[in-house]
Formats: structure tokens, sequence, C-alpha cells
């Protein structure tokens, strides 16, 4: 094995990245530290594209709006919609407005033009319906669950009628107060309504459940899986707005802990109908306990890639992608004795390295530290190589 780190760089491209694992991941994510900047993206897109092409994975999964995200996956499989609604309803966090995001889209809509269905690649979003300062009311999710189970199961199963749930949902603004974030009183999670609400979206899910094969017979496998996705929603947001209201000093960390276990639970939908690639925070699909500072405390949470490595063992993959300098945003030349100092010392503008050989190069060279992250940037910890499979690293990241 090398010990030496500059022996163990490698160009950022397909073959290397098969080359970290036994037999191709049936999950494959890479992570970013940090949101907002294009030139990651354009990486991810080149080497999500080799991926595609070349070792057959067809589903790319960002971390965006599972709900939303149908627009876009219809939109790259069929053409429907126009592109620039497509990019701005069919994304969360604003990143329809992201350039790399727009390539990457067109690039899977010039890829599946012509081919068949079961050859097409596929979009998702896998966030659920969620943004910083709120969280979306479950109407179209339930409604939508809804009206499938009304359209293709007996009447007298359906444990509720259409207008019983508009009653309960009642306007949708009270589910989507900012103000919920932070102030667990003006949470309408925890009201009487909400309580039936998530009742009934336990029952409506069990339903789809138990009905899967006619379901699936009466219509298609994909129309059952997008059902199955609104249940997940649906039980998932109403889960999240009961802890909106909860006022205990452990409120922030189940509410982060509660948005990767919807990743999670999207992420493993997704590969049961085949090998997947994800792109999210490093935070999001790390195999180790995460953690951040929000409101004044420390929170900590089980990621999304740490609750599907647990179902899915060696068929799942992380690449990290770590930075050098991003001086737009404050982050200068890393100090030598932290891992993206020991990168940036290398002469490649983007490498690949084996995370468990950075680890003994990095050991033969003295103790390496990392460095304190500051909000919404996180440097890689040195004492989680061992469960990382490679390093995806960018010298300088330019301002887009």
């Amino acid at each position: 094995m090398a010990n030496d780190i500059k022996d163990i760089a490698h160009a950022v491209e397909a073959a290397s990245v098969m080359r970290l694992f036994a037999s191709p991941p049936r999950m494959l994510t890479l992570g970013e530290p940090t949101h907002g900047v294009d030139a990651p993206l354009r990486l991810r897109n080149a080497l999500f594209r080799q991926l595609v092409e070349q070792e057959g994975y067809r589903a790319v999964a960002v971390e965006s709006d599972c709900v939303a995200g149908l627009l876009v996956d219809d939109y790259v499989t069929t053409g429907a919609g126009a592109l620039d609604d497509v990019l701005a309803r069919g994304f969360s966090h604003g990143l329809g407005a992201s350039a790399a995001n727009r390539e990457l889209v067109c690039w899977m809509r010039a890829f599946n033009d012509g081919r068949p269905a079961s050859d097409q690649v596929r979009f998702a979003g896998f966030d659920g319906p969620l943004e910083m300062a709120w969280a979306a009311s479950p109407r179209e999710t339930l409604t939508a669950l809804h009206r499938t189970l009304t359209v293709h199961v007996d009447p007298g199963l359906i444990p509720c009628t259409a207008e019983t749930l508009d009653r309960l949902l009642g306007p949708d603004d009270r589910w989507t107060d900012p103000a919920a974030m932070w102030d667990p009183s003006a949470s309408f999670g925890r009201s009487a309504e909400a309580g039936g609400l998530r009742l009934l979206a336990d029952d409506l899910g069990a339903l789809l459940h138990a009905w899967a094969p006619h379901l699936i017979a009466a219509t298609s496998r994909d129309a059952f899986d997008r059902a199955r996705l609104r249940a997940r929603a649906a039980s998932g947001l109403l889960r999240y707005h009961h802890a909106m209201a909860d006022a205990s000093p452990s409120r922030l960390a189940r509410l982060t802990g509660l948005r990767d276990q919807m990743m999670a639970d999207n992420l493993l939908a997704l590969a049961e109908r085949g090998p997947v690639l994800v792109h999210a925070h490093n935070s999001h699909l790390q195999r180790d306990i995460s953690s951040m500072r929000m409101g004044g405390q420390r929170l900590e949470w089980w990621s999304a890639g740490a609750i599907a490595r647990t179902c899915l063992g060696e068929e799942y993959g992380f690449l990290a992608t770590a930075f050098g300098t991003m001086r737009h945003q404050g982050v200068d030349v890393p100090p030598p004795d932290t891992l993206e100092g020991a990168l940036y010392a290398l002469p490649a503008e983007t490498c690949l390295v084996n995370a468990s050989e950075a680890a003994v190069a990095l050991t033969a060279t003295g103790p390496v530290r990392r460095t304190s992250p500051y909000f919404g940037y996180a440097p890689l910890d040195p004492a989680q190589l061992a469960r990382i499979d490679g390093i995806v690293f960018m010298k300088d990241v330019p301002e887009d």
C-alpha cells in the first residue's frame, strides 16, 4: 500500500470510483461540504454521467423535495412541462436556480430521448417537503393518496371521505407559518385535527400496502411507487409538524433526526428499484452520527446514510467531497496539518483518493487535525476516514 498521499491520488472518473469497491454499490453516494456552489456540482454531473453511461446506474437522487421532484422526473423521462417551470417548481431549497442543476436535468432529458422506459435514467428528490424556515402542508400528499385509493379500492374500505380530510387539513397557512420553526406554540402539529390526520395517514398507508397487488396490476409499478412516496411524505410531514410543536430541549435534535429519517426511507425505496446515485451534503450521507450547532445548541442525529447503510451493508458506498480554498466564502488555504492541507499539496486541481489508503499515508506523516467548521461549511474529520470509501477533492473552488 502506498505510504505517500501523492501516490494514491487518481482522476475523478467512473473507473477510479469502481476500483474502490469489491462490486458496484447499489447505492453510491457523493457528499459535499457546503451548498450553493456550482463548481462541485459540475464535477458531480461529469462523474454521474460516466457512471450512468459506463456502469449502468439508472437513477439520480438529490437533496431536494421528494414530491416536487416528480415534476423533474416527468420532464426527464417524457419531456412534460417547460424547463424553466420544472426547475422553479421541481426543486426545493432554491436548487432549481443552479446552472449546474439545469445542466444535469438537460443532460438526463437528452440521454433519455428515444430510449425505452426500462433503460431511462430517472430523477428523484429524496428530502422531505421541507424548507429551513417551514414545513409543507400535508394536503397535497394526503389528498393524492386518498384519490388513488378511492379510484381503485372498494369505497367501504376507505377510512374517511375527501370532505373529512379537507375539514381536518383546513387552510394551508396554518401548517406553513414560518414562526413555528422557532416557536413551538405557533405550530399546528399537536392540534386535535393534526392528531386525527396522523391516524388517517397511517390507515391510508396501510390500505395502500394491503392492496399493492391489485394497485400495481390496475395501474403500474411506477404509479404504485409514486403513491408509496406520497404516503411516506404525508406520514413524515405529520410527524415533523408534531415535533415542531414540541417545547422540550430536544426539539431541534428531534427535527433534524426526523428529516434524515424521511431521507433514508426515500433512498431505500429508490434502491428497491435498482442502483442509484445520490448527491447531498456530507452530513446527510456519512456513516457516522451527524452534528451541527443551531439555536445555540449542539445537535446530534443519525444521518440518512448511516440509516440506509444499516439496511444495505456493503451495498452502500460513500464518497465525501473536500475543498481546499473557497476564497469567496472565506475559506483560505488549509493548514498543512489538516486533511485538506495534505490534499492541497497535491498538484492536481481535482482528484479521487482512497480514504483508507489516505488514513495510512497521513498516519505516517504525523498527527492530523480537523479545522473548526463555520456554519455552512464542514471540513472532513480525519477520525472518520475508516468509514469513508473515497474522497473527491477540489483544490480551489471558484465563485460561480
